[in-house]
């Protein structure tokens, strides 16, 4: 602890997330002493910006938790796996932004606008914050659900390529480059294939650029991804209903930052339009309603060029259609370097203190 104020250690500074975080640092409070920026060895000696300074990056090995108060995890769930245990050893508390703890049971998972509490004093010293995925709509189906009780979720999300981190945002530039100026392309079955055969290996299963690929993460159980699944579950555990039929489809999309989400959400009784969007608006859960039926359409609902870079979560297109009197449906973007990942995280570090 610098200076009577605790001291955050970042794990994970030089990737998209650390950054997004240390880039955050000037908008909050000022109530951290020292900022401990750490990385992997290939990231050793360069600097990051924190509040205006150049600061040198740790190496990520067990002294680098000497002092610390609160880690944020930015890392792959393997390296969380390996290292969460060893700071919480040397006394800190951490937040995994990687999702590898959020099953545990001791280990709570937070979103500061719907259970602020249960970041305090976390019993196994570790807290989860949920996939970006979840937050960019888990916090509208919150206000939504407490004054309808939900019964239903259909959504299907649009993700950015920097959900795979700094490789996913140079494989799209790098597709888009080997494609642009060809105007034939993308007319005939397995062109772009052929086309980018010699960029080598990306992290997506299929081309990105030009396209859009149904599938985001691993396979797992009923045909589902696991990102479909962990969507699913922490919905049910931070809306607090444990059986709730979620039906998620997450689909990679051509878009470098910002996800999007359009959601179909049935409720216990009939709904209204006007007052989903008063709810909405008026409940404390970081959502911005873009959804002005006499605005021009560049103003009346929100897309990922839009609002990327911003904070808040923005929804749109709120409606009622006919057939469909319990349910509401919406269109949801959020930045998933900010709110979708580090700011949650750091509002959960903030917290913790």
């Amino acid at each position: 602890m610098t200076e009577g104020k605790p001291t955050l250690a970042v794990v994970g500074a030089t990737g998209v997330v650390g950054l997004s975080l240390l880039s955050l640092l000037p908008t909050r409070d000022d109530m951290w002493g020292e900022i401990r920026p750490i990385a992997s060895g290939r990231s050793v000696g360069r600097r990051v910006s924190i509040l205006g300074k150049d600061v040198v990056v740790r190496e990520l090995n067990p002294a680098s938790f000497d002092g610390v108060d609160v880690v944020v995890m930015a890392v792959p769930a393997d390296v969380s796996a390996q290292w969460s245990p060893i700071a919480v050893g040397a006394g800190a508390v951490v937040i995994d932004n990687s999702g590898h703890f959020t099953a545990q049971p001791d280990v709570p998972l937070v979103v500061p606008e719907i259970n602020p509490d249960a970041a305090r004093q976390p019993p196994a010293g570790i807290i989860a914050s949920p996939s970006a995925a979840t937050l960019m709509m888990v916090g509208a189906l919150h206000s939504l659900h407490s004054s309808w009780q939900l019964t239903s979720v259909v959504a299907t999300t649009f993700q950015a390529v920097t959900d795979a981190g700094v490789s996913g945002a140079l494989r799209l530039y790098d597709e888009t480059m080997e494609l642009a100026g060809n105007q034939s392309v993308g007319q005939s079955p397995g062109d772009v294939r052929r086309m980018l055969s010699d960029l080598g290996e990306s992290p997506f299963p299929a081309p990105v650029a030009f396209n859009v690929i149904p599938w985001v993460g691993q396979e797992a159980d009923d045909g589902s991804t696991d990102s479909e699944e962990t969507v699913r579950e922490e919905l049910r555990s931070l809306l607090r209903v444990a059986h709730l039929p979620v039906a998620v489809t997450c689909v990679q999309v051509p878009v470098v930052r910002t996800h999007s989400v359009s959601v179909h959400a049935t409720f216990a009784t009939d709904t209204d339009r006007n007052d989903a969007v008063r709810v909405l608006t008026e409940s404390s859960n970081s959502v911005v309603v873009l959804d002005d039926s006499a605005a021009s359409l560049d103003d009346a609902w929100p897309t990922p060029v839009d609002v990327v870079g911003a904070d808040p979560i923005f929804a749109g297109r709120v409606r009622r259609l006919e057939g469909f009197p319990n349910a509401i449906e919406l269109f949801i973007c959020a930045d998933n370097l900010r709110k979708g990942s580090a700011l949650n995280a750091l509002q959960i570090a903030e917290l913790t203190i």
